[in-house]
């Protein structure tokens, strides 16, 4: 009785001495109380351990998408430096032949 007027808010209150039967049933009662906040309580926090996990999960897979566009990123910009460099190359080639050929050309007339 003295823990229940405590969690009522009440400091010091005389309480007057329960008979067996009545402290047995506050008792049972309190045990009850106590066993759903403390199964409530346990399924609030499996619960957030499992948002939590799916949480990092998810940003486990966006950080692997992400270091994937990148190298694909990567990838394609090596690519494109590579062919620009081997139509830089064939255009001086071709200007080379280009300007043989038409020296060649013109001398002709």
């Amino acid at each position: 009785m003295r823990t229940k007027m405590r969690l009522l808010g009440f400091r010091g209150a005389a309480v007057k001495p329960l008979n067996e039967e009545a402290a047995a049933e506050l008792g049972a009662e309190l045990l009850g109380e106590a066993l759903v906040f403390g199964v409530g309580g346990l399924c609030l926090y499996l619960e957030y351990l499992r948002q939590a996990g799916q949480s990092r999960r998810r940003e486990e897979h966006l950080e692997q998408t992400l270091s994937d566009l990148r190298h694909g990123l990567e990838q394609l910009q090596r690519d494109l430096e590579e062919l620009r460099a081997q139509r830089h190359a064939q255009g001086e080639a071709g200007h080379a032949q280009g300007g043989a050929g038409h020296a060649q050309g013109t001398s002709g007339h």
